[in-house]
């Protein structure tokens, strides 16, 4: 169980977003407990919002269909996000960035069918730029 790191969503293979998807739906209807997203609890119910947002319009541009958002509207029921708020900014940092690259590294290499060269060299290519940030 991981929430990948926001700007890392786009890269994701499609069976990682759509796990993504399931592991949100978790959190709305159970929030569930996981060493990897106990930190979420710690944040306003907004960053979350905006997250799942993030993944929403991923799907959405990859011709995702969802069945259902009724936990989603439920959980997050009254909440209002201002504009430009980046979620889990203390958390979603260079070194998780980091971190979630080189898990996404470890399935490319391992050879997770629904990951492609292409989409990992655009990660790579990505990746290697931010880290250039970091020094």
């Amino acid at each position: 169980m991981r929430l990948w790191h926001t700007e890392l969503i786009p890269f994701i293979p499609k069976s990682q977003l759509l796990a993504q998807w399931r592991e949100l739906n978790s959190i709305f209807a159970k929030e569930d407990n996981h060493i990897l997203i106990n930190y979420v609890y710690d944040y306003p119910k907004e960053d979350l919002f905006i997250y799942t947002q993030i993944v929403l319009k991923e799907m959405q541009a990859r011709n995702i269909t969802i069945r259902t958002m009724d936990k989603m509207e439920r959980y997050f029921a009254g909440i209002t996000v201002p504009q430009h708020y980046t979620p889990f900014k203390n958390h979603h940092n260079d070194e998780y960035l980091t971190i979630c690259y080189y898990n996404l590294y470890e399935k490319y290499i391992r050879g997770q069918k629904d990951f492609s060269a292409e989409q990992f060299d655009a990660l790579q290519l990505y990746f290697c730029a931010k880290k250039r940030e970091f020094k």
